[in-house]
């Protein structure tokens, strides 16, 4: 049976993994208390009394804004424990399976980007995922870095949540009309995820199956919006007997201590060429909502 390691279980994506990969292989899911990934040998010794036929992880450090000011930290969580990861992988024969960011890119283009677009990414957060994918293909192991964006879901911090406690709170919400991306929810990412390790499992030969499919896909919703119509698309899936405006903002009167790509829609067609159909950004909203 597959002995899977996998990372950040008490996370938004990582709770949701734990639940869609059972049965697919020995399950060895590990919180921060088990396996902090600011603390490198921890994730070495981790990796090592486990010794995984998979990694998956989810686990990572994610507060975009606090990340300027603690450029360290997120490059050690994001960029150096991957590379860790990918060399302990290495040593045991291992694959990986690693999530990042639309904010690889800078937000210049106006159509979606493909994943040999130039990456270019222009704050501390986009920088240390951007870090992390070049140290997991450098060490030439067999591995996907699959790449989402605005993750949402009824867990844990995330802009769903947010926007639901606000609303209790006020009449009016002030919300960024002009970024655009593709809200993905993180049980749309976990099911993907076992499917393809579920093919995996499938297939046989797992050496030509990696050589076949490894690399980096996009994995977001389909579709796109702006932050303003995700609240909006919130609030009428809520239902709630309260009215709450919703006035769309520029990027320039909500200034934030990071940078924002103005459009960071990414084209999922290459993984959805290989591993199956993703659901619409509002189809899978209703359904996390309802």
């Amino acid at each position: 049976m597959t002995r899977i390691l996998l990372t950040g279980k008490n996370g938004q994506v990582g709770y949701e993994l734990e639940r869609s990969l059972q049965g697919l292989g020995e399950i060895i899911a590990v919180d921060r208390s088990r396996m902090d990934l600011s603390d490198l040998d921890q994730v070495r010794d981790v990796i090592r009394q486990v010794k995984p036929d998979l990694i998956v992880n989810p686990a990572a450090y994610t507060a975009v804004d606090k990340a300027e000011t603690e450029p360290g930290l997120a490059m050690r969580v994001n960029g150096e424990a991957p590379a860790v990861m990918a060399a302990e992988a290495k040593k045991l024969g291992a694959a990986l399976i690693h999530y990042s960011t639309d904010y690889v890119f800078d937000g210049t283009k106006n159509s979606p980007y493909a994943e040999d677009d130039e990456t270019n990414p222009i704050n501390i957060y986009g920088k240390s995922k951007l870090a992390g994918e070049l140290a997991i293909r450098e060490a030439g192991i067999p591995h996907l870095i699959l790449r989402t964006s605005w993750v949402y879901g009824m867990r844990g911090k995330n802009f769903l949540l947010t926007i639901l406690r606000l609303a209790q709170e006020r009449d009016e919400l002030r919300i960024v009309g002009d970024q655009f991306g593709a809200p993905t929810w993180s049980r749309t990412i976990a099911e993907v995820t076992s499917h393809i390790v579920a093919q995996l499992n499938v297939a046989g030969d797992s050496a030509t199956w990696w050589r076949e499919n490894q690399g980096t896909y996009h994995l977001t919703a389909q579709g796109n919006t702006s932050w303003a119509g995700f609240t909006k698309q919130i609030l009428a899936n809520a239902k709630s007997q309260k009215s709450v405006l919703v006035s769309a903002i520029t990027t320039a009167e909500y200034p934030l201590p990071a940078k924002r790509p103005q459009y960071s829609v990414m084209s999922s067609e290459k993984l959805m060429g290989r591993f199956g159909v993703l659901p619409t950004w509002d189809m899978a909203l209703g359904l996390c909502q309802s």
